[in-house]
């Protein structure tokens, strides 16, 4: 065995057992190295759920710039196998509309989604468009009005009735261009891709007032919102004493007024996630269950429950014609009996302000005929 004497002293140290003590030195920096790293990752897993919770009290929080539109990028809609090109076209597409879309003074848009079904000729489409052009001050809301199509043959239609305002969503796994029965898979799936949308865009900056298609719009209904509100929906029902901001009312979310602040991006993410705490309901659904959780007070959300004298709805009668604003098709199955009632709705309103125009009512002042083809179907939503 080769020995080399100590400097210090007078023993001697064998050359193989420094080059073992140096391998074990080796091998215990790597020991705590990897002690460290766990411990790291365990702190790490035990601080997160307290950073959120945290995080969760937090009201102000900054909203996102105008240029990170290009990273619009919702989780059910973005396709895996697009490339960055044709992801940055759809994204400075998306801008432009809402660019040219919105309103001046306060970034409001008018959102609407439609698929094929929907959108076929002599369809729910035309009866809505109808709408605007006979309604009292809403044709000029036209210019405002974004239409989400969820298929190519709705896109194609939109960009044929309403160019440069229709933007394709794209999605992957779905086919969305049918009739989609209520609660039926395919439906629920396409409500919540409603609602994820809707989020991104109060991400964006954008307020807006979201409407189903199953609508006529007889008045602007701006002039009727309440002012420093965050959320405001129109419901199937108003119970109770005619308070807006009672959460016993029910909401439907097929009308919704909502503001771009920190609390609305908040709650949209919130509501969006409690879908997977009730698996199988839709978000109308969801939505009652949680607009009265803890988080929604905490993070200091507004709510207001429309009027129906003034956002009516099929399921509620009663209405008054002198005041309601548009008359949404709720309680109602199936695409033709919605049609149908909405026409007629339509016909009454065109009579009753030729009546108005001209001041003869003749024998009794007119209103809306009861409904028809629904009629016999209140009470089954759709």
């Amino acid at each position: 065995m080769i020995t080399r004497k100590m400097a210090t002293g007078s023993g001697h140290v064998k050359v193989g057992d420094r080059e073992s003590q140096t391998q074990k030195q080796r091998h215990l920096h790597q020991l705590i190295d990897v002690r460290k790293t766990v411990y790291f990752f365990t702190f790490t897993v035990f601080l997160s759920p307290l950073i959120y919770h945290s995080a969760s009290r937090i009201t102000v929080l900054p909203l996102p710039q105008l240029s990170n539109i290009f990273a619009f990028q919702p989780l059910l809609i973005a396709a895996k196998d697009n490339t960055d090109k044709l992801e940055a076209e759809d994204g400075r597409d998306l801008a432009r509309i809402l660019r040219e879309s919105s309103m001046i003074e306060n970034k409001t848009v008018i959102v609407v989604m439609m698929n094929q079904a929907w959108a076929e000729p002599n369809s729910t489409f035309d009866v809505f468009f109808e709408g605007f052009h006979a309604g009292e001050g809403t044709e000029k809301l036209l210019r405002h009005v974004v239409l989400v199509c969820l298929d190519d043959e709705a896109y194609s239609r939109c960009n044929h009735i309403h160019p440069r305002r229709c933007f394709l969503l794209k999605t992957t796994g779905v086919d969305f261009s049918g009739e989609k029965l209520y609660m039926a898979p395919d439906y629920l799936k396409m409500m919540w891709l409603r609602t994820e949308f809707l989020g991104s865009l109060l991400k964006l900056g954008y307020n807006f007032l979201f409407t189903d298609m199953d609508t006529i719009w007889l008045r602007d209904p701006f002039p009727r919102l309440l002012a420093e509100v965050d959320f405001q929906v129109a419901g199937d029902y108003y119970n109770f004493n005619g308070n807006s901001s009672d959460l016993r009312n029910g909401a439907n979310g097929g009308f919704n007024f909502v503001v771009s602040n920190c609390r609305t991006i908040a709650f949209y993410s919130y509501w969006y996630a409690s879908r997977l705490r009730f698996p199988g309901k839709n978000e109308r659904v969801v939505l009652e269950r949680i607009k009265q959780d803890n988080f929604v007070k905490e993070i200091g959300l507004t709510m207001r429950f429309l009027d129906p004298v003034y956002f009516g709805n099929f399921c509620q009668p009663g209405w008054d014609i002198s005041k309601v604003c548009l008359m949404h098709g709720t309680c109602c199955s199936g695409k033709g009996n919605k049609v149908n009632d909405l026409r007629q709705v339509l016909e009454d309103w065109r009579n009753y302000m030729l009546a108005e125009a001209s001041g003869k009512y003749g024998s009794r002042k007119l209103g809306f005929r009861r409904l028809k083809s629904c009629r016999r179907r209140r009470g089954r939503r759709h």
